[in-house]
């Protein structure tokens, strides 16, 4: 969710040709199976037609033109493409979510939609664009929701406006996308509208412009959110930039209680069919401490410090250590307007940088699930729907994982799952102390 420096996109190897040679039988399969109504998600995506309708008409990407006629995408037999690799990626991951056939079906085509004419980029030319989204520039990144005696709820998070050649036409792009969703599915966009000369001004700066999160639900209508850059403005300007959005959607003193930060990275608003809509603000804290995190929650009756410490230590495998390289997040979610403070607390660790290799990410990210009740057994499932090759072999499959704490709700633990359409991140080379021996 969160990109990497560009001396870091340095160190990301490029596919191997096995991986570009999956993806390119991906596109043969929906050409030989058009009339197919239904099929067991196997280890290749997909029969869906080969054009689909875009939300979005994307402009020419970095590195080469694609053409759609009328927003249309054609994808060649036998070329492996973005949107081939991440819907095939989206619809094996339903299955692991327990999603029908038919639902990550209709989900595959919404997320092909929504990138527009990238989706039918071939992966042998560079990404569209240097997104912030993820390590390897891939707009597309997928997480998986978890919670004590159900599925893991599967959401995808995808930047529409990747390849448009500047920040604003990125947003405008992605503001299209948005409103179209909003027509299909019925739902209102008046609070985005009321923030757009902050978050998308003609001139924007910073590392993005509109992200849209779906979290994918069973009937085929998923539930919408937006991100949005504070510092759009400018970075002296991000948080002056929230205090006035938070003042605008009716969240008036919910500011004044947000802790310090180090910086102000997101904020996030739920569109659509949503229980109880929030505004979520996200905020960057350098050199966290595990027994410094809990402080940070301002939610009342949150949860037990001693369990955010806890979740701390496992996932950044740190000891008593800081994180002294990429940061924490926290995000704090508001929901009642007449409230003083949040109602919901998420702590955010980017285990990819405390993790030797993915292996070792997913057996934290085991210990995190098994210690909070939840089953550990689809996430191994989800890696495998995502990549086919060994954890060990690369670090950033797990790009985060998250503590979610939302009041009146159980806890959940939210693992973020990069595509790697691009490159995988190698092992990282200095070794990590093992959590048992940084107890001693």
């Amino acid at each position: 969710m969160f990109n990497c420096t560009g001396s870091e996109h340095r160190g990301i190897r490029t596919l191997t040709r096995q991986r570009r040679r999956d993806a390119s039988h991906s596109c043969r399969c929906r050409l030989s199976s058009r009339q197919t109504t239904s099929r067991p998600v196997g280890p290749h995506p997909g029969t869906r037609p080969t054009r689909r309708v875009s939300f979005c008409a994307g402009g020419p990407a970095a590195g080469g033109p694609v053409t759609a006629p009328r927003g249309r995408l054609r994808e060649e037999p036998g070329i492996a493409t973005l949107g081939a690799l991440t819907a095939g990626q989206l619809q094996r991951l339903g299955e692991v979510a327990g999603l029908s056939g038919a639902d990550t079906e209709a989900y595959a085509d919404v997320l092909t939609g929504a990138l527009g004419a990238v989706a039918a980029r071939p992966l042998d030319l560079p990404p569209p664009t240097p997104t912030f989204l993820s390590d390897d520039h891939t707009p597309v990144e997928f997480s998986l929701s978890f919670r004590p005696g159900t599925a893991p709820a599967l959401r995808v998070l995808v930047e529409p406006g990747c390849g448009a050649g500047s920040l604003a036409r990125n947003g405008r792009i992605g503001l299209k996308a948005v409103r179209a969703m909003a027509e299909r599915w019925n739902f209102a966009t008046d609070r985005l509208d009321d923030l757009t000369d902050l978050f998308l001004p003609e001139s924007p700066k910073g590392p993005l412009a509109l992200w849209i999160a779906l979290e994918l639900r069973p009937g085929g209508v998923p539930a919408v959110k937006v991100y949005l850059n504070p510092a759009a403005s400018g970075r002296k300007r991000a948080a002056d930039t929230v205090r006035k959005a938070l003042r605008r959607l009716g969240h008036r003193r919910a500011a004044d209680v947000l802790p310090e930060a180090d910086g102000h990275p997101f904020l996030a608003l739920d569109l659509g069919d949503w229980e109880t809509p929030r505004v979520k603000v996200y905020l960057r804290h350098d050199n966290l401490s595990p027994t410094g995190a809990p402080g940070l929650c301002r939610t009342d009756g949150g949860p037990d410090p001693a369990a955010v410490t806890e979740f701390f230590r496992t996932a950044a495998g740190t000891g008593p250590r800081s994180l002294d390289r990429r940061p924490a997040l926290t995000c704090h979610a508001l929901t009642d307007s007449t409230a003083d403070r949040p109602t919901g607390f998420t702590l955010h660790i980017p285990v990819r940088d405390y993790a030797a290799h993915d292996g070792e990410a997913l057996a934290r990210a085991q210990r995190v699930l098994l210690g909070q009740g939840m089953d550990p057994a689809p996430l191994a499932r989800a890696l495998a729907a995502v990549t086919d090759r060994r954890p060990e072999d690369g670090v950033g499959l797990i790009s985060y994982l998250a503590l979610v704490h939302q009041e009146g709700g159980p806890p959940r633990v939210t693992a973020y799952l990069s595509s790697e359409a691009y490159g995988v991140r190698p092992p990282n080379g200095s070794a990590v102390t093992p959590l048992a021996a940084a107890r001693g």
